[in-house]
C-alpha cells in the first residue's frame, strides 16, 4: 500500500521520547525531528516541519513503514 504527499492531508507516524526538559517528536516518513515542552508542542511542531519539509521535497509516494519491537538482554536496558 503507498500513499501520495500531494493532494490533501496525508497520515504520517510520529516518535515521541523525553530528553530531560524536552520532548523530541521524530517523524520517519519524512525524516523530520522537532522538540517542544510538553508532547502536544513537539507533534505540533513535528506537524509543520514535515509539512515544510515535504513541500519543498516531495516524496512521490511512501510504502507504509513497519513498527514491531524486540527484546534485548536486561543487563543491557539502561
Amino acid at each position: 500500500m503507498s500513499a501520495t504527499w500531494k493532494g490533501g492531508d496525508c497520515g504520517v507516524h510520529a516518535i515521541i521520547h523525553k530528553e530531560e526538559e524536552w520532548y523530541v517528536a521524530e517523524c520517519p516518513d519524512a525524516g523530520t525531528v522537532s522538540p517542544g515542552l510538553t508532547i502536544e508542542e513537539a507533534i505540533d511542531n513535528l506537524k509543520e516541519a514535515a509539512s515544510l519539509y515535504l513541500e519543498e521535497f516531495p516524496a512521490p509516494g511512501r510504502q507504509t513503514p513497519i513498527l514491531t519491537t524486540f527484546e534485548i538482554p536486561t543487563h543491557a536496558c539502561v
